[in-house]
C-alpha cells in the first residue's frame, strides 16, 4: 500500500478541494486550514467509488459513514456554501484508482462494479411503470409527500405551506410571506366573490382556504398525496369552510368538473414531466371557461437548452424521484401553443432563496423532533436538500417563475384589465 486512507479520499475529492480529510485510521490528508470531514468507515470510500459525483459523499453522510466539523445538521449552508464547486467527488486517474481500490480492499469491504447506467432507469421502470404514469406519479408523490404531517409542520410552520414565499422585505416573517403570495396569486387571477377555483397539486390546501375565506370564491383542490388531503380537509372543516371549499385526493387528471373562472397550478409542473407540458396545459385549458386565467408557478431552470433533463443525482435518488425542470420560456411557448394568451411574467428567484432559509431555520430549530418523527437518514436528506437548494437560487442556478395567462375568446376577448393592479 504506497498511500494512506487519507491521501486516498483526497484524490477522490481532487488535490486543489480546499479540503482536509481525516480517516477511521487516524491518517490524514488535505491542508490543515481547510474544512475538515471525517470518514467512520471504510465504507465512506466505498459509497464515493460506486456513485461518483454529489450522490456518493450524499450516501455516506447519510448513513453516518462521513461527517463535517461544525456543521448544523439541519441548516448546512455555511458548510455548503464553503464547499462552493469544490466537493465533487469523482473517479481519479486509473493509476490513482488501482491505489484506491486497494485500500479500501485491504479493509476487506467490497468495491462492486458500476451498473450500466441504463440499469437504474430500467429497474425503477418495472418497478413504478413508465415514467409519469399515473401509478408512478403516485409512488412518487407518496415518497416526498407523505413523510408525516407532524413533520411538515415543524419544517413548513403553521401555514403548511410548501411552495415558495413573497417577501416585502428580507426581515418578512415566513408566515406573512406566505400570506403575500396566495394574496398575489388571488390578485393576479383577479378573484372575487362568486367566483370558481380549481387548485391543482394543492398540497394542505392552503391557496384553497385562502381564497375562499378571503376572496369569496367555491374552491376545489386536488392532490396525490392522502396525507395531505386528509390535514387540508380537516382544516377547512376547522375553518368552517365546508360546502365552499373541498380538498380532494385524486389525480387532477379525474377532475370532471368544468367552467373554473380561475385555476391555480403551484408547484406541480415540476412533477409532471416536460414532454406531457401540452397535454397538461391542454387539460387545464379545457377546464376553464371563456376569458378564464390560469396561475402557473414553479421551479425553472435558467436557460432553454435542455428542456425535459430530468434532475440527477442526490435530488432525484433522495427527494423529488422523476423530477424534471425547463426554462420559463419553454413552460410560456407550450401555454401559447395549447392556446392560452400569456399575459404576465414574474421570476421570484430570490424569494425562494428566503423561503427555503426559512424552512432551514425551522428544520434547524425543530431537529430532535424532526428525526424522532422520520428518523436521521431523513431529517439529514432535508437538512442537505434545503440547504442545498436555497445556493442553487441565490446562485441563480435555479429560478421560480409565475406565468399569468387567459383563455382568450374566439372574438379575442381575454377579460384582462388594462391596468391591473396586483404589483
Amino acid at each position: 500500500m504506497t498511500i494512506s486512507v487519507g491521501q486516498a479520499f483526497e484524490r477522490i475529492l481532487g488535490r486543489d478541494a480546499h479540503l482536509r480529510v481525516v480517516a477511521w485510521d487516524g491518517s490524514a490528508g488535505g491542508p490543515d486550514d481547510g474544512l475538515t470531514i471525517r470518514l467512520h468507515s471504510p465504507r465512506a470510500i466505498s459509497y464515493l467509488l460506486t456513485a461518483p459525483g454529489e450522490l456518493g459523499a450524499a450516501r455516506a453522510y447519510l448513513q453516518g459513514e462521513l461527517s463535517i466539523d461544525g456543521m448544523d445538521e439541519g441548516n448546512p449552508i455555511e458548510v455548503l456554501r464553503h464547499l462552493g464547486g469544490d466537493f465533487s467527488a469523482k473517479l481519479p486517474a486509473w493509476r490513482d484508482l488501482r491505489e484506491i481500490v486497494g485500500v479500501v480492499r485491504a479493509t476487506g469491504i467490497s468495491v462492486p462494479e458500476l451498473p450500466p447506467e441504463e440499469t437504474p432507469s430500467q429497474l425503477r421502470r418495472l418497478t413504478y411503470g413508465l415514467r409519469h404514469g399515473r401509478r408512478r406519479d403516485a409512488a412518487a408523490i407518496h415518497h416526498h409527500y407523505d413523510v408525516g404531517n407532524d413533520f411538515y409542520e415543524y419544517v413548513l410552520g403553521p401555514s403548511m405551506t410548501y411552495t415558495c414565499a413573497v417577501f416585502e422585505t428580507p426581515e418578512t416573517t415566513l408566515e406573512d410571506a406566505q400570506f403575500a403570495k396566495y394574496d398575489l396569486v388571488a390578485r393576479k387571477l383577479g378573484l372575487a366573490p362568486g367566483m370558481r377555483l380549481l387548485d391543482v397539486g394543492c398540497g394542505w390546501g392552503g391557496m384553497v382556504r385562502h381564497a375562499v375565506k378571503h376572496f369569496g370564491v367555491t374552491a376545489l383542490g386536488v392532490t396525490l398525496s392522502r396525507e395531505q388531503a386528509a390535514w387540508g380537509q380537516e382544516a377547512i372543516r376547522r375553518d368552517g369552510l365546508e360546502g365552499r371549499a373541498e380538498v380532494r385526493h385524486a389525480d387532477y387528471r379525474d377532475v370532471t368538473e368544468r367552467g373554473f373562472d380561475a385555476i391555480s397550478s403551484i408547484g406541480l409542473t415540476e412533477h409532471i414531466g416536460v414532454k406531457n407540458y401540452p397535454d397538461y396545459f391542454r387539460f387545464l385549458r379545457e377546464h376553464l371557461r371563456d376569458e378564464g386565467r390560469l396561475l402557473n408557478h414553479c421551479i425553472t431552470r435558467p436557460d432553454n437548452q435542455h428542456p425535459g433533463l430530468p434532475t440527477r443525482g442526490f435530488i432525484n435518488r433522495y427527494v423529488f424521484p422523476d423530477g424534471e425542470l425547463t426554462g420559463s420560456g419553454h413552460i410560456v411557448r407550450v401555454m401559447e401553443d395549447e392556446g392560452f394568451e400569456v399575459k404576465h411574467h414574474e421570476n421570484l428567484r430570490e424569494h425562494y432563496a428566503l423561503t427555503l432559509a426559512g424552512w432551514s431555520a425551522n428544520l434547524s430549530k425543530h431537529w430532535d423532533d424532526c428525526v424522532a418523527l422520520a428518523g436521521v437518514g431523513r431529517a439529514r436528506v432535508w437538512g442537505l436538500y434545503l440547504a442545498g437548494s436555497r445556493v442553487g437560487f441565490e446562485d441563480n442556478g435555479i429560478q421560480l417563475h409565475q406565468v399569468l395567462a387567459t383563455r382568450t375568446s374566439e372574438s379575442g376577448a381575454s377579460g384582462y384589465p388594462l391596468r391591473p393592479q396586483f404589483t
